[in-house]
């Protein structure tokens, strides 16, 4: 079931002069705005890919992927019942978490037609328990409800490979391995590895050798230079 936040941010993108539910072909598409398709995919890219890939033959694609960077938990006493707590979500979302995604997306991204962007968002999440009212919490005994879209913090736009490689830390050494990469980023090692299959896959990094285990990798598109 659709929920309400996917149902705000077609909103939010559709404004006044644009359409929402729109059939073309075998698709529906969240939102056309301006003669460009609009899809907010909170779920996983790779889940859209051939959707969007097939689109991109013959339409401009914007693809809208939030990022929950805070989350209140809402919890109920049953479905639609009493609200009995709020807390905020320990877990926090990050604009890294982008390559998650996006190693299940690079056959489709980056193409001249598409734009990405990712949205770092704060929403509510309200629960109600998923085996009766008289069984206590437990960390996975729940249900969820819906989600609600409480504010957009930033927007991220990406179209090509040059704009997701301004992720990754200044002063990299030459040639660098994900070690540096997550050195830089502070960030642990299996993040540094996907982010680096990302850029390799774009063609934002070639390969260049081994040192030990570890590849060794050059950047191939350059940084923007700071106004």
């Amino acid at each position: 079931m659709e929920t309400s936040l996917h149902q705000q941010l077609k909103s939010l993108y559709a404004g006044e002069s644009g359409e929402t539910e729109v059939r073309l072909g075998d698709y529906r598409i969240d939102a056309v705005v301006k003669g460009e398709l609009v899809e907010i995919q909170h779920g996983a890219l790779g889940a859209i890919r051939d959707k969007i890939r097939d689109l991109l033959d013959s339409h401009k694609v914007r693809v809208v992927k939030p990022i929950v960077a805070r989350k209140l938990l809402v919890k109920r006493d049953s479905q639609g019942g009493k609200i009995v707590s709020r807390r905020q979500s320990p877990k926090r979302g990050t604009l890294l978490d982008i390559f998650d995604d996006l190693v299940h997306f690079t056959r489709v991204f980056p193409h001249r037609r598409l734009t990405l962007e990712v949205l770092m968002v704060d929403i509510e999440e309200y629960r109600y328990p998923g085996h009766g009212r008289r069984r206590r919490w437990r960390q996975n005994d729940h249900q969820r409800e819906d989600q609600h879209l409480v504010e957009v913090h930033e927007k991220h736009t990406f179209r090509t490979a040059r704009d997701l490689w301004q992720l990754a830390p200044t002063g990299l050494p030459r040639p660098f391995h994900t070690g540096h990469l997550a050195e830089g980023l502070g960030v642990q090692r299996w993040i540094a590895q996907r982010m680096a299959y990302c850029f390799r896959e774009m063609q934002a990094v070639r390969q260049v050798g081994k040192q030990g285990n570890a590849l060794l990798y050059e950047p191939v598109v350059r940084r923007r230079r700071s106004a």
